[in-house]
């Protein structure tokens, strides 16, 4: 029942490390207000780098079609320079009109392109100096914060020293399903059976399945839910 053990006091050391964590993450209200607006800060400039890159992408694309489309239109004007005959003449002259509209045509777009991107890239100029102001403002006060719940900080670093010496007990494979159940099931993955049924999804356990535990010598799991089971 070793095995169980480790598992029941690996559960007790997550619950309560979630409960310094909850106390530790109940911001005052000064500090919660910079970390909404740091988070908020953070996704606007995840979205406008993505709309920089979106944006580079095309210049790129649009330069290079420019660059063959000024080809284009100096071949044009140069036929008509040597061009001599009245008919040639004016066939030169469309070529050249046709060529011109259509480099006016990419050089348009990628003007406000690159406007676009400036726009950008001054956008996240300001929102990095305002995060790099609100986070020296938030690291100061949140240290106050930590010196004020110093008995808590400690106790979650000893939690968590805990935490990796019981998972060192226990197969890299059951760790990973363990966390992996603690995150779809609330947290609670090791829970007592309470009036014949499984405290973490109150179904009913059959009566072979109830002696099956009673017996057991390793830890066994529910089969509604997948918790493991223990008898108080």
């Amino acid at each position: 029942m070793e095995h169980l053990a480790i598992l029941r006091d690996l559960q007790a050391t997550l619950d309560y490390l979630r409960t310094i964590e909850r106390d530790l993450s109940a911001l005052p209200p000064d500090l919660a207000a910079l970390d909404a607006r740091l988070k908020a800060i953070e996704k606007q400039t995840a979205d406008k780098t993505k709309a920089l890159d979106t944006a580079r992408n095309y210049i790129q694309i649009k330069s290079k079609e420019l660059v063959q489309a000024l080809k284009d239109e100096d071949r044009a004007r140069a036929a008509v320079k040597t061009t001599s005959q009245k008919v040639q003449y004016t066939s030169a002259i469309r070529e050249l009109d046709e060529k011109e509209r259509m480099r006016a045509q990419i050089a348009r777009p990628l003007k406000a392109l690159e406007t676009e991107a400036l726009a950008l890239e001054q956008a996240l100029a300001a929102l990095e100096a305002e995060r790099l102001t609100l986070k020296a403002q938030f690291d100061e006060l949140h240290a106050v914060f930590l010196d004020e719940h110093a008995n808590q900080v400690e106790g979650r670093k000893k939690l968590k020293a805990k935490q990796a010496q019981l998972e060192a007990k226990l197969a890299v494979p059951e760790v990973t399903r363990f966390h992996r159940l603690a995150g779809a099931r609330q947290g609670r993955v090791v829970v007592p059976v309470e009036n014949g049924a499984c405290s973490g999804c109150h179904v009913k356990l059959r009566g072979p399945f109830l002696f099956q535990l009673k017996e057991a010598k390793d830890a066994v799991a529910c089969e509604s839910c997948q918790r493991i089971l223990f008898l108080p």
